[in-house]
C-alpha cells in the first residue's frame, strides 16, 4: 500500500503544480523553471525526490534513506504522472473514437 499511497500523492501533487489554475499567477512561464512547470514528467520526478526526502514526516508511506531509493520513486513518480495526465484529463478518461 506504501507505494500505491506515494504515486497518488505524487500524480495529485504534481497535476496541481502543472495544471491548477491557483498557481497560473506564479508559476514561470520561461527559462528552465518555466519549462519545468509545465512538464507532468519533469516535475513528477522533482515531487517524488521531495517526498521522498519529507517521508520522515508522514506515516502515510515509509520508505528508507538511501539516495537510490530516492532516485528510483522520482523515476517512478515521474513516469506515473506522465502517464497518467496521458490517460486522463479534467473531463475524466481520455477517450477518443475515430469516425468513419
Amino acid at each position: 500500500m506504501n507505494l500505491i499511497y506515494f504515486i497518488l500523492c505524487s500524480f495529485g501533487i504534481t497535476q496541481i503544480l502543472v495544471y491548477g489554475s491557483i498557481f497560473n499567477s506564479i508559476r514561470p512561464t520561461t527559462g528552465k523553471l518555466g519549462e519545468l512547470f509545465h512538464c507532468p514528467l519533469c516535475a513528477g520526478f522533482w515531487v517524488g525526490l521531495t517526498l521522498w526526502a519529507l517521508n520522515s514526516y508522514t506515516t502515510l508511506f515509509s520508505f528508507d534513506s538511501n539516495p537510490i531509493t530516492g532516485f528510483l520513486l522520482g523515476c517512478l513518480s515521474a513516469g506515473t504522472a506522465y502517464i497518467m495526465s496521458v490517460i486522463i484529463d479534467d473531463d475524466g478518461l481520455k477517450i477518443y473514437r475515430s469516425i468513419e
